[in-house]
């Protein structure tokens, strides 16, 4: 083997070293879906059947506009209800639009709660609109929606 050979095959396999990690990360940054990933139309079609959901005053959702931390960010429900047996609040679903899998936390509720209210606090992975979707028991959906400005991220 001659010296300028030798140089030319060592060129190549340090090209390729070097580029074979960046197409192997590129590949990965693709990565696979979780198994519980979920779009927010998709979410929201298998809550609501496909009907559709109703913007609605009577829902009441409260999250920072600018949340310092995205793994910690306070929700607070609030629906107008009577909640009495013939009307009444059956379920309320919290999602966030840009997560992996949409649906931060399903709470379902009877008129032996009393009050249709509910506190948590949902992990956000960026900036991105929470919505709360509130089932009724006269089978129809309310929503509500606000959009969160997370500076810090919460997933990943």
């Amino acid at each position: 083997m001659q010296r300028r050979d030798f140089f030319k095959q060592l060129g190549a396999v340090a090209t390729i070293a070097a580029i074979s990690p960046a197409i192997s990360f590129a590949a990965e940054a693709k990565g696979p879906k979780s198994p519980n990933a979920l779009s927010y139309k998709a979410a929201v079609d298998a809550i609501t059947g496909k009907k559709g959901a109703t913007e609605s005053s009577k829902v009441k959702l409260k999250v920072p506009e600018i949340a310092e931390n995205g793994a910690v960010v306070p929700v607070t429900v609030e629906v107008e209800s009577p909640m009495t047996d013939s009307d009444y609040v059956k379920a309320i679903h919290i999602l966030a639009t840009k997560n992996a899998n949409t649906r931060c936390i399903d709470v379902y509720l009877t008129p032996a709660n009393g009050k249709a209210m509910f506190a948590t606090r949902i992990k956000l992975g960026d900036t991105q609109d929470v919505a709360a979707v509130v089932e009724l028991s006269d089978g129809t959906f309310l929503t509500a929606s606000q959009n969160v400005k997370v500076t810090i991220g919460g997933c990943g």
